[in-house]
């Protein structure tokens, strides 16, 4: 169990990439901070039961990213618990698919606010207990369309692609502080925001991928554990692209 004694809070936990990596660090031995935007009775349930199965302790955490002052109260609740914070996965996210002359400016700021400014702002304040102890590990989700664009994605392609770039920053500035940071980049992967896709646009990158089917959340979070871990300790400021192959 390579997350053994750590503690990791990990947004995004309710579906996708998010549930699967809150299983696989509970799996590892990593106890946790399951953030999400709201509660349901089968989440519950799921973390009671993740929780006696392996161990550790799983600590829900509700708040909404389109609300500053909920994502401060949601730090502070974090930060009231005593807790030593490890790592930090910001995995939450949203799209708003739209041809770049149809774009609206709501949907811009809203869609950077869910994408960028909120994890940013919650970043903030998880590394503040992080600099305490000095180490720490912050991995940021991009994707493949702030690498590669793609149509109809403009706002999404250039929130991801400012994660990127903040990775690049935070890591400059916080690695002589023992806190290393690195992005993902997933490509084509099986989860709600990838469902809604048509099927002939699904054929077209299912073309242009050496693997030739889409990825499991599982497979993301592998490489989400990778870098949280101390196996990638000389890590840092790092994209990496997890698609299967899509060029």
């Amino acid at each position: 169990m390579i997350l053994s004694g750590k503690t990791a809070v990990i947004t995004g936990c309710l579906q996708g990439i998010g549930r699967a990596t809150l299983d696989i660090f509970a799996q590892n031995g990593a106890n946790v901070f399951a953030c999400c935007q709201h509660e349901t009775e089968e989440f519950t349930n799921h973390i009671k039961e993740l929780s006696k199965e392996n161990g550790v302790e799983i600590y829900p955490v509700y708040f909404d990213l389109m609300d500053d002052a909920s994502i401060k109260q949601a730090a502070r609740e974090i930060q009231k618990s005593k807790k030593t914070i490890d790592i930090l996965v910001n995995i939450a996210g949203m799209t708003k698919d739209a041809l770049f002359q149809m774009v609206s400016m709501d949907q811009m700021k809203m869609v950077f606010q869910v994408n960028y400014f909120s994890q940013i702002l919650f970043s903030q304040y998880i590394v503040k207990l992080m600099l305490r102890n000095g180490s720490g590990s912050v991995i940021n989700t991009s994707s493949i369309s702030a690498l590669d664009g793609n149509p109809g994605q403009l706002v999404y392609a250039s929130s991801k692609a400012a994660v990127i770039a903040a990775t690049k920053t935070m890591s400059a500035e916080l690695a002589p502080k023992g806190i290393r940071v690195n992005a993902i980049a997933p490509g084509v992967i099986n989860t709600a925001m990838t469902a809604v896709i048509p099927q002939e646009d699904m054929d077209r990158l299912m073309s242009k991928s050496n693997i030739k089917r889409v990825g499991m959340p599982a497979e993301v979070a592998n490489v989400i554990l990778y870098l949280a871990s101390d196996l990638s300790s000389f890590v840092t400021g790092q994209t990496i692209r997890v698609d299967g192959g899509i060029g």
